[in-house]
């Protein structure tokens, strides 16, 4: 069959599906992440839909990029009647829909009950592999799995872990971090990290900074463990943890009662100037799949310790130092080591960069999701 007898698609209307959750949580992460999709997505000519709670960040993409934004809540903890009021809720959204597309197991499993096969399904597979859970989380991910047309995975952790769900095509998909920020000039910059240093007290004493959700999976209990350590040391460093979560409290009452160097701060909207401000950068955690801390840690040349966990050995490669989840004597002296050693951490903050500049772009992102949607979409054989 010659070209010109193929039927023309049309323009392809795309539905993207997420499930929300408050901001400084992946879900937060998430949701900048589909609304760069769904402006880069709109710019290359597709229709764009995004299906999900209401997110500052998504719906102001939506606005900018000219897709449209339909509220469906899907944000509330899976049961049978928040489940079956989302996917009534979703049915008309998807109609005249090309193709579907789900980030993450939740809004993943509410997308395919709502599609039940009559469309194909992509889901991207964000976050790392929960801690428990119970049967219900098992089965949710299960057919969330099972349902996808393909699953796109942030890491090979991730594809393994997938396939052993039971999806049909697992592919690897990283996503890519915000682009940088305008360039502040030096001069400037430097005024700001010093104010930022004197408003968090480390004028002069070294500054380690650790982000993200203050909640168990998170692993700021051995971060104090380690801390225990730091307070015999002179100048004694000071940790610096900006997040919110359930776990505020046990933590902040075992720093009073403990006398560790550590200072919870609270959510924060100025990632880039606290990291200006650290001499390195601890993530404790015991899963991550591809944090955008580190992500932005490495781009900014901050020294990075990690946990070797999920998708962080193959995102960092040698441009940081990585230990084993739940041994906090090894991160301690690991974090003793470059406290007490300018050339180590000048290596690092040189490798981090050069490291991030080998990771996808947006553009490479939206260009990987477009090509998939046309396999999905165009005329021929059915790949889903």
């Amino acid at each position: 069959m010659s070209s010109a007898s193929i039927p023309s698609r049309g323009p392809l209307r795309a539905v993207q599906v997420f499930a929300g959750a408050p901001r400084g949580t992946a879900a937060g992460v998430l949701g900048d992440h589909v609304g760069s999709l769904a402006g880069g997505l709109t710019a290359r000519g597709v229709e764009v839909t995004v299906c999900g709670p209401a997110d500052a960040a998504v719906m102001h993409h939506c606005v900018r990029a000219g897709a449209r934004f339909a509220h469906v809540e899907t944000a509330r903890q899976p049961g049978p009647w928040g489940d079956a009021l989302a996917v009534a809720a979703l049915r008309p959204a998807l109609a005249g829909a090309g193709v579907v597309h789900a980030h993450g197991p939740r809004a993943a499993f509410l997308a395919s009950l709502a599609v039940a096969g009559r469309k194909p399904l992509v889901v991207s597979w964000h976050g790392g592999a929960p801690h428990g859970g119970g049967r219900l989380l098992r089965l949710m991910e299960r057919r969330a799995a099972r349902s996808a047309a393909v699953v796109l995975a942030a890491s090979y952790e991730q594809v393994d872990r997938v396939r052993r769900l039971g999806a049909r095509d697992v592919r690897l998909a990283p996503v890519a971090p915000p682009p940088p920020g305008d360039e502040v000039p030096a001069a400037e910059a430097e005024l700001l990290r010093q104010k930022t240093r004197a408003e968090l007290g480390a004028v002069e004493r070294p500054l380690v900074l650790s982000a993200g959700r203050l909640e168990e999976h998170k692993g700021y209990d051995l971060l104090l463990d380690a801390a225990v350590s730091w307070r015999a040391l002179d100048p004694r460093p000071l940790v610096v943890v900006a997040g919110e979560g359930s776990r505020r409290g046990p933590l902040q009452r075992r720093i009073d009662a403990e006398d560790l160097p550590v200072r919870l701060v609270g959510d924060r909207d100025d990632l880039p100037w606290l990291l200006s401000a650290a001499d390195l950068v601890v993530q404790p955690g015991r899963r991550e799949s591809h944090p955008h801390v580190v992500q932005h840690t490495l781009r900014a040349g901050v020294p990075l310790v990690a946990t070797a966990v999920g998708g962080v050995p193959e995102l960092v490669g040698d441009a940081a130092v990585l230990v084993p989840y739940g041994e906090p004597r090894t991160l301690a002296r690991a974090v003793t080591a470059l406290l007490t050693d300018p050339r180590a951490r000048a290596r690092l903050a040189t490798a981090g960069p050069a490291q991030a500049a080998t990771w996808p772009t947006e553009d490479d992102t939206v260009a990987q999701v477009l090509s998939l949607y046309d396999e999905l979409t165009l005329p021929g054989p059915a790949a889903w």
